[in-house]
């Protein structure tokens, strides 16, 4: 019942309003100077996990520019470009899982002290976002698209965090190295859920929309 209420809060009538856009506008603000600091960070500390999660913070930046863009169209266009958002996502996640196959291959000596700041600085960012956009969860794919990296970015600091312990306690990387096929997961499976309900959508839109 709760989501069915919230559910018609965030469909049509959210499309249009101002604070959507307003909440847009700052996580994209937020997520691309995220991105700044973590991939100078990253690269300082060697850190696969952070490098990916930079990454993240910059597809993030993307995502949030192009639902400014078709919040105002109608839903075959918004489910169109939850089907381009669900492409990124999901190449990503598989450039995550190259980047921590090739740290195993090559060996790594990540920082822990940077990765363990850094990583509660990026978590502090994405909770607020995350929080900003609850209320929108369960609109349309477009909508649910932008809940799914906003959630996925949070879990994503977290582990990010629990590496810089791993790292710190066994003086070796592959904390580190794990954490990263751990992301590559989530934008995966985030990526899947976004395209099935995107594709969804388009089955219900007549071949004229």
């Amino acid at each position: 019942m709760a989501d069915q209420c919230c559910a018609g809060k965030s469909g049509k009538t959210a499309l249009n309003d101002p604070r959507w856009r307003r909440v847009l506008w700052i996580a994209l603000l937020i997520n691309a100077a995220m991105f700044g600091v973590e991939i100078v960070a990253g690269v300082a500390a060697d850190s696969r996990a952070l490098q990916a999660d930079a990454l993240d913070f910059l597809g993030d930046s993307a995502n949030y520019a192009i639902s400014l863009g078709v919040a105002g169209m109608v839903l075959a266009w918004r489910a169109r470009a939850a089907l381009l958002k669900a492409v990124t996502m999901l190449a990503f996640g598989l450039w995550v899982f190259g980047s921590a196959i090739w740290g195993f291959v090559t060996g790594s000596a990540p920082h822990a002290e940077t990765m363990g700041i850094i990583g509660a600085l990026a978590l502090a960012a994405n909770v607020v976002v995350a929080l900003m956009l609850y209320r929108y969860r369960t609109g349309d794919a477009n909508m649910r698209s932008v809940w799914i990296c906003s959630r996925n970015d949070a879990i994503g600091n977290v582990a990010v965090m629990a590496a810089a312990l791993g790292v710190f306690g066994t003086g070796r990387s592959w904390p580190d190295l794990a954490v990263a096929a751990i992301m590559a997961g989530l934008a995966i499976w985030g990526s899947l859920d976004v395209f099935r309900q995107a594709r969804g959508e388009l089955a219900g839109v007549p071949e004229a929309a």
